[in-house]
Formats: C-alpha cells, sequence, structure tokens
C-alpha cells in the first residue's frame, strides 16, 4: 500500500465497505431459485467452452480453460474482485499522485482528506457499477481469500449472477437462452486470453506505460471522483456541469504519450469486445434458439440509456466510450471475417505488430491490406 505518514490514498477496506453496504439489492428470488440460476450459469461456461472453440478456432495454448476459474458472484462479490484488480493496476499511478501530494500545493488539502473520503468515494462509484455488470474476464485479477485466480495467476471469469436475472427479467426473453448467451460473451474474452499467450502480458504493459506518463495534479482526479460521488448521493443536480464537466476520468489524464497509447488500448479493447459481441452473435443460432430476440432487445437497451444521471456517470467513467467499442470492434471483425474468413481474421492473434489500429479499427480494408499483403509477399 502507497502511503505518506500514514495516510493512504485510497483506504481500499473502506472503498470495500461503502460499495457493498450502498449497493442496491438484487432481484428478488428464492433460495431455491438462487442455487438453479448458479448451476445454470456453471453448466453454460462449461458448454460454452467448446462452442467459442469451435467457432473461433482459438485453442488455448499451455492454459487448458478448466484451469481458468468461472465463479458466479453476487454484487459484493464482484466488488471485492474489482477492488482486488484495481488495486494492483492502479498501484503505479497511486504511488506518482501519492508522491505529488506530499509534494506538491495540494498536498495539505489532500493529507486533510486522506484516504478515507477518497475509499468513500470510490466505493460509491464501485456500488453503482456492481448493479450493472453481467460478467467479465478478469485479466490482471490477484487470487484473495475467497476469489482464487488461475493456476498460472493468469485471471478468472465471472458471472454476476443477480445482474444477469435483473436484465433477462427487464427484457421478458427466455431466461435460460439469455444466460447462454452471456456465458458465449464471456467465455470468448477467455478464449482469447488463454488462446493468444502474449496478449495478456501486451495489454499489462499497455496499460503500466499509460499510467506511469501520467502527470495528473491529484486535486483534480480527487474532485472528478467527488462529482461522480455527489451525483451518486443526489448532491450535485443532474446537468449541473462545471466548465469541462463532460470529460471523462481518462481523458484528464492524457500527455501526449498517452493519447499514442491509449490510441493502440482502444485500438485492442475495441477489438476485444467487438470479437466477443460477434462470436456470441455468431454462436448464437446454432444453440440460443432466440438470439435474435435476444440481440434486439439488447441493443434497444443498450441505445435507450438510462437516466441523465446515468448517462453522466458513463460519461465521467468512460463506460460511453466502451460501448462505442462494441459496436464499431463488432465491424471491424464483421468486415474482416466476411472478407478473408474466419482462419484470415486469426492473423490478428499473431503478434502485437498484426493487431488493428485505432484508424483501421474504423477502416477494416486498411488492416487488411497491411497484414494480408505483408504476409503473402
Amino acid at each position: 500500500m502507497t502511503s505518506i505518514g500514514g495516510a493512504e490514498m485510497v483506504d481500499w477496506n473502506l472503498a470495500v465497505a461503502t460499495a457493498t453496504r450502498l449497493v442496491r439489492p438484487g432481484p428478488e428470488i428464492s433460495r431455491e431459485d438462487a442455487r438453479e440460476v448458479v448451476a445454470e450459469l456453471r453448466r453454460h461456461a462449461k458448454a460454452a467452452e467448446e462452442h467459442v472453440r469451435s467457432f473461433t478456432r482459438m485453442i488455448p495454448e499451455g492454459t487448458e480453460p478448466e484451469d481458468t476459474p468461472v465463479l458466479v458472484v453476487d454484487r459484493a462479490g464482484w466488488i471485492k474482485a474489482n477492488v482486488a484488480g484495481f488495486r494492483e493496476l492502479l498501484r503505479p499511478l497511486l504511488g506518482k499522485m501519492q508522491d505529488r501530494r506530499g509534494n506538491g500545493p495540494g498536498g495539505a488539502v489532500l493529507g486533510a482528506v486522506g484516504g478515507k473520503v477518497t475509499g468513500v468515494e470510490v466505493g460509491m462509484l464501485l456500488s453503482f457499477l456492481a448493479s450493472r455488470v453481467l460478467g467479465q474476464y478478469e485479466t490482471f485479477a490477484p487470487a484473495t481469500r475467497d476469489l482464487p485466480a488461475s493456476a498460472d495467476g493468469g485471471g478468472r471469469l465471472l458471472l454476476v449472477a443477480p445482474n444477469i436475472v435483473h436484465v433477462e427479467r427487464e427484457l421478458e426473453v427466455d431466461p435460460h437462452d439469455f444466460r447462454l448467451w452471456v456465458a458465449l460473451h464471456e467465455e470468448t474474452h477467455r478464449t482469447q486470453f488463454t488462446g493468444v499467450p502474449w496478449l495478456r502480458d501486451h495489454l499489462q504493459g499497455e496499460i503500466q506505460s499509460f499510467l506511469e506518463e501520467t502527470d495528473v495534479d491529484p486535486m483534480t482526479v480527487l474532485e472528478r471522483l467527488r462529482e461522480a460521488a455527489q451525483s451518486l448521493a443526489g448532491g450535485r443536480p443532474e446537468g449541473e456541469d462545471g466548465e469541462d464537466g463532460g470529460r471523462s476520468l481518462v481523458e484528464l489524464v492524457q500527455t501526449p504519450a498517452q493519447r499514442e497509447i491509449l490510441g493502440r488500448l482502444t485500438a485492442v479493447m475495441s477489438l476485444l469486445e467487438g470479437h466477443a459481441d460477434y462470436v456470441m452473435d455468431g454462436v448464437g443460432p446454432e444453440v440460443v434458439s432466440s438470439v435474435g430476440e435476444i440481440r434486439e432487445k439488447f441493443q434497444q437497451r443498450r441505445a435507450r440509456g438510462a437516466s441523465r444521471l446515468d448517462q453522466a456517470l458513463r460519461k465521467l467513467l468512460g463506460l460511453d466510450a466502451k460501448l462505442r467499442q462494441y459496436r464499431d470492434g463488432e465491424r471491424f471483425v464483421r468486415a474482416v471475417v466476411d472478407e478473408v474468413g474466419m482462419d484470415g481474421f486469426n492473423r490478428v492473434w499473431t503478434s502485437p505488430n498484426t493487431l488493428p489500429t485505432k484508424a483501421e479499427i474504423a477502416k477494416p480494408t486498411d488492416w487488411i491490406a497491411r497484414v494480408h499483403r505483408k504476409a503473402e509477399s
């Protein structure tokens, strides 16, 4: 834990306690039905392995999917898992901010505020996110007492049962089909990282480079966290933005070097999310009979969004960019597969040099020309 004089930049234990206290309860469900949901999600995660492998033609190298834990969690479980990951991943950034807190003009103010307040604010944001995530593959997940990582420390697959049940009820779709559809998306992410041995280290290196390049005023980040927390607490009227209130946290910490790194990160995240969407819909017709209805209703839900408060927080946290990544990445994958087939698309996984650039995500023919022309020359 990075600290000066015993004062932590973020009190992570308090963040967990705050988030678990504030997170909304899941949908009402009997204990027997809850057990069945958990059992079914585990079955679907297992079944999805073979479906995704067959469709993508990606075979794990060294690490078998069964070595990567599939954890069906509630909202509190998602919070605990993600705090552990955030804490590890953000360590370089928090260390740099801690140094600036001690030496910069805002040091006295931040020292007074301390990690307790920051922990509460981070916890409030986590409580917001915990009710919205259906599942995720935790690429950099450290093992904890309650949540094991993979055999090689490489990651784990989380499915958030109450959120899946909430959305399937909201959309009024077949629950068994919807659960398998979600499992296909998340299993694709697991296959991406177990089937491409260099991908995890490459992505981690890019993220660490981004954080190490950060030259950010800690007071600015703290203010952004406070704005988000106040919005959740109702302390800031909707639409009451400051001069740059529409900017996300990510946009606040960009140096010229970071913009270049962020462009590469945006491209690879668009690829990963778009590929998962493409696979879940490609596998769907054979194993999810109502996939057409599910996709249509789910897309409408994404496009419809929620309240202005929800939209403002999505903007602040960069979640609107994530939604664009699903759309843009899926278009890229579809265009490439249509042109050169699945084996031709899979050249994307050859090395970091064959990953698409941000410009190529928008113009797939440029990626095809670069990678296939070079490979065939």
